[in-house]
């Protein structure tokens, strides 16, 4: 499981990568369901102008925007998010971590703390699963 989880964090340092290299904060995350990448995201506050625009809500929004266009119901969505993990390179800030808790994703991995604004543990706890932890290495 170590080198599964090593090789999902590597995919969001690639997306906060590429997030660096269009001048936004490099902060990357995908969201695996039963192993599989099905959504990244980067952040894209700057290019958007739009403070919620987080790494972890553009890779949310992929997967709204799929699974609705799918004719999925909010249960379907709901039993979804359920079997998904997300992997971001720092923790989710304490708006993400709500979100993350209200879609009801299973488990949240990250690369760093988030001291100033953690919603995982640093600062608030807002996350459901009690496993949602910083990967070392």
């Amino acid at each position: 499981m170590a080198a599964e989880a090593e090789a999902f964090m590597e995919l969001a340092l690639e997306q906060a990568k590429f997030a660096m290299d269009i001048l936004e904060v490099p902060v990357g995350c995908v969201i695996v369901e039963d192993g599989k990448v099905i959504s990244s995201g980067c952040n894209k506050t700057n290019a958007t102008r739009n403070a919620t625009r987080h790494a972890e809500m553009e890779a949310i929004d992929v997967l709204l925007r799929e699974w609705q266009g799918m004719g999925l119901d909010q249960t379907q969505v709901a039993e979804k998010f359920a079997r998904c993990d997300l992997y971001v390179t720092c923790e989710p800030c304490i708006m993400c971590a709500m979100a993350l808790s209200i879609l009801g994703i299973r488990e949240v991995y990250f690369g760093c703390a988030n001291d100033k604004f953690g919603g995982c543990g640093s600062i608030m706890s807002l996350h459901q699963s009690s496993s949602s932890a910083a990967l070392s290495g």
